[in-house]
């Protein structure tokens, strides 16, 4: 909930309550708040307004400009709250008025830096600008630890001088916010080593979200403002050669961890910058601990490691966050040690255990707008690496048919993962990806492209209870007519839900041996063949 106060210099006060959605200010009879005063424009700016009461101000190219703060406004700028714009002789207050305020005088039990005012942490943060200029300090002749170390001294140092400090506040845990905010990721950091947190959501500089055993949870820890937020992703992708700014303002990345990163900012998000984190875990999954998880059985993963050992070319389907490339880097790691790999991703986060391993890993485009490299590029580059194997961290564009035609061509033993949510629907989202590459192909063409390429099909699912599993494994048989044929081998069968509400359920064998299984064992090649009843 917000609103908006009204002032002229004449002493015209009126009060505007806004509600979700836009609020046009100028001369012109068809805005909301019409204001016929010299130096008003007919349109001259909007207030967009979110559900949760967070606004943003943006200029609609006014001929005497918008001043946000006594700061001239050239675009649009989210709104704190007591922000001041200015048009003409109009002055306009935004005020935000939180959901919780009618609950702020009842009592609440205290919390670990809850006294913390964010007023007090951008205070602190302006008089370590000013004593210890970090833009200029030597990075060169410092490490991460000494750059840290510096920046803790000297907010300690400045913690220590203030004599306004409630006695309640923790000074330790108020050295370790700001010096985090400095040269860290802020509140991110301990939500980072908290193995107990598998993704985290920052909505905006006081919302953080975290997602717990598949559960979603509200944190208490925040930034200090937006301002600081934008600051983080900047140095999370500094030392990837990526930008984010008003002209390029999404940005994907990783941490040195391998964690992927996923960040938006204003003019896209309205209420503030997003961070999303999908962690890694620090030591990679092996095969047990999906078998741990519960995510497969012990026959299934035999049937993979037979699959990937013996260069079966498999496409990991699901939806998001259910798991596609965690298993991808699972039974990736079932490719002897002696073959040539390469991984081609977006933002490279696959780690496999072998050595002869090469990760490729694409460009965005520079200010100009030029010299991007995109994964389509990299895969076509990647078939004169002399690869025995191509992994792909996942197909979203005409790269799928570089892909089927590597492995098509002698490629055998590749992988990768694209977005479906069944194993007949990845068939069908394949032809989509391949037609993107802009070959005017006939769908039986693609069809039989993808028959003769692809030979397993995993399905993995993100359940209702937070769990993940492997929900189906197929194979193609062929095609018959215009219609590739598929056989289930493994499926997840649910039977219900216990009293936890957890999904009760079983993986079930179809019965169904493929043909390659009969081909190993015509070759001496010992296989139980009992994984399958």
């Amino acid at each position: 909930m917000s609103e908006l106060i009204v002032q002229t210099e004449k002493g015209f006060y009126k009060t505007i309550k806004l509600k979700p959605g836009v609020l046009g200010v100028g001369k012109s009879d068809e805005n909301a708040l019409v204001l016929n005063i010299p130096g008003i424009s007919r349109n001259h700016l909007q207030i967009i307004t979110a559900a949760d009461g967070t606004a943003v101000v943006k200029d609609l190219g006014s001929r005497n400009g918008t001043w946000l703060n006594q700061d001239r406004l050239l675009g649009q700028a989210i709104l704190d709250d007591g922000a001041i714009i200015k048009l003409g002789m109009v002055s306009l207050i935004f005020k935000f008025i939180s959901l919780n305020s009618r609950q702020d005088c009842v009592p609440k039990p205290q919390k670990k830096g809850e006294t913390i005012s964010a007023e007090m942490r951008k205070k602190i943060h302006k008089e370590l600008l000013s004593s210890l200029d970090l833009k200029r300090l030597d990075l060169t002749n410092l490490s991460d630890s000494q750059l840290r170390h510096t920046t803790e001294s000297a907010v300690r140092d400045i913690v220590t001088k203030h004599q306004d400090l409630s006695l309640q506040i923790d000074k330790e845990d108020l050295i370790k916010i700001i010096t985090d905010e400095a040269v860290g990721l802020g509140p991110l950091e301990a939500l980072l080593v908290d193995d107990s947190v598998s993704e985290i959501m920052v909505n905006r500089a006081n919302q953080i979200y975290v997602e717990r055993n598949g559960n979603l949870e509200l944190t208490d820890v925040s930034f200090t403002d937006d301002r600081t937020v934008i600051e983080i992703i900047r140095r999370i992708i500094a030392p990837l050669g990526r930008r984010i700014d008003e002209s390029s303002p999404m940005v994907d990345a990783r941490l040195q961890d391998g964690s992927r990163v996923n960040a938006i900012i204003p003019p896209l998000a309205i209420s503030g910058p997003c961070i999303t984190i999908r962690k890694f875990s620090k030591e990679p999954f092996t095969i047990d601990d999906l078998i741990d998880f519960g995510s497969m059985t012990k026959q299934m993963a035999e049937f993979l490691r037979l699959c990937v050992k013996y260069r079966k070319n498999i496409c990991i389907s699901g939806g998001t966050g259910s798991g596609k490339t965690t298993l991808l880097n699972v039974i990736s790691g079932f490719i002897p040690s002696d073959e040539r790999i390469v991984t081609i991703e977006d933002a490279a986060e696959l780690r496999l255990p072998q050595e002869h391993v090469i990760s490729l890993e694409t460009k965005p485009a520079n200010i100009e707008g030029e010299g991007a490299i995109s994964i389509r590029k990299l895969v076509i580059n990647s078939l004169r690496m002399r690869p025995d194997r191509i992994v792909v961290g996942e197909c979203r564009g005409g790269e799928a048919l570089d892909m089927l035609q590597a492995m098509n061509t002698g490629h055998d033993g590749s992988l990768t993962t694209l977005h479906a949510n069944s194993c007949r629907d990845a068939l069908a989202r394949l032809e989509t990806l391949v037609l993107m590459a802009g070959m005017d192909l006939p769908a039986k063409a693609i069809r039989d492209q993808v028959a003769s390429a692809i030979d397993i099909i995993l399905q993995t699912s993100r359940l209702s209870d937070g769990t993940r599993r492997v929900t189906s494994i197929s194979t193609i048989e062929g095609i018959e007519g215009e219609t590739i044929l598929l056989q289930e081998v493994y499926k997840y069968q649910q039977d219900g839900y216990d009293k936890d509400g957890k999904i009760i359920g079983d993986f079930k064998a179809t019965g169904t041996i493929p043909p390659f299984i009969h081909d190993l064992t015509s070759r001496g090649i010992d296989v139980e063949l009992s994984m399958f009843r």
